[in-house]
């Protein structure tokens, strides 16, 4: 799994499955790449839905991988 802090965007999650649980439903996402919101704007928090481009949200490019 591959955990990146885009430029001046969301958190970007690289893996091959992930389990979502809100409101105690869970659901699984089959998608390789999950985009969770890192200004806070989202409608759609934790995930991102581009609010960062009209905030003015700044935040610099960090890289995490786990193994």
């Amino acid at each position: 799994m591959k955990i990146k802090a885009a430029a001046n965007g969301p958190l970007l999650i690289e893996t091959n499955e992930a389990k979502f649980i809100k409101d105690g439903k869970e659901e699984i996402l089959s998608q390789k790449v999950i985009a969770l919101c890192r200004c806070g704007q989202s409608l759609n928090k934790p995930f991102c839905d581009g609010a960062h481009k009209k905030c003015d949200f700044t935040g610099e490019v960090v890289e995490l991988e786990l193994k």
